[in-house]
Order: C-alpha cells, then sequence, then structure tokens
C-alpha cells in the first residue's frame, strides 16, 4: 500500500515562494510518475504539474507554467513543488498523487493520494 504525505504549505503573501513536499512509502518510488493537483474551495480537483517515473519530460498546467517546477529525489522518495511568484488564485489545498508508468492530466488515473495541504495566498 502507497502512502502519501504532504508538507510545506502555509500562509503566504502574493509573490512569496513557497516549496511543497511530498514523502512517499511503501512502494517502488522508482517505478511510479508523480502528480501535484489542487482544489479550490467550491471547485474541482485540477491539474498542476507532473514527473514521469522515467526521468522524462515533465508536464504544468498553463497556470502555472513559468511559476512552479516539479521535482523528484528517488533516493528520499520524495517529489517536491517549488511554486514562486505566488498568486491569491493559486490559494487551494494541493495534493500529491501517483500512479504506475505514464503520468496523466486526469486525476481519476492515478492510484493513490495523499491528504493534501493547504496553500493560503493573500492579495
Amino acid at each position: 500500500q502507497v502512502q502519501l504525505v504532504e508538507s510545506g504549505g502555509g500562509l503566504v503573501q502574493a509573490g512569496d515562494s513557497l516549496r511543497l513536499s511530498c514523502a512517499a512509502s511503501g512502494g517502488t518510488f522508482t517505478r511510479f510518475s508523480m502528480g501535484w493537483f489542487r482544489q479550490a474551495p467550491g471547485k474541482e480537483r485540477d491539474f498542476v504539474a507532473s514527473t514521469p517515473w522515467n526521468g522524462g519530460s515533465t508536464d504544468y498546467a498553463d497556470s502555472v507554467k513559468g511559476r512552479f517546477t516539479i521535482s523528484r529525489d528517488n533516493a528520499l522518495n520524495t517529489v517536491y513543488l517549488q511554486m514562486n511568484s505566488l498568486k491569491p488564485e493559486d490559494t487551494a489545498i494541493y495534493y500529491c498523487a501517483t500512479k504506475k508508468f505514464f503520468p496523466s492530466r486526469l486525476s481519476n488515473e492515478y492510484d493513490y493520494w495523499g491528504r493534501g495541504t493547504q496553500v493560503t495566498v493573500s492579495s
């Protein structure tokens, strides 16, 4: 059973940066693609970024491209989301998720999810 635990959320001002972490356990991390999603109150869970299991190209939602960077440290079984130039519209609960093999932008294709970490950006 794969377990994912997110951390690093918080309350920041517009223009600030945060780095989220997602620690994985209970599986072969190097075989999993990892994704970050977010859900704002009253809205659906949206794709943010993904990184494949094989070290290939990362993928980003248009709304975060150029501001957010996803990375992974397979030695630590951890995936990160560096968020720069944060905006109030980035306020949401951020979730990491994992699936075998190739990543996806579709949340229903991911097998395991963390409980999320709250990010709040004030204007």
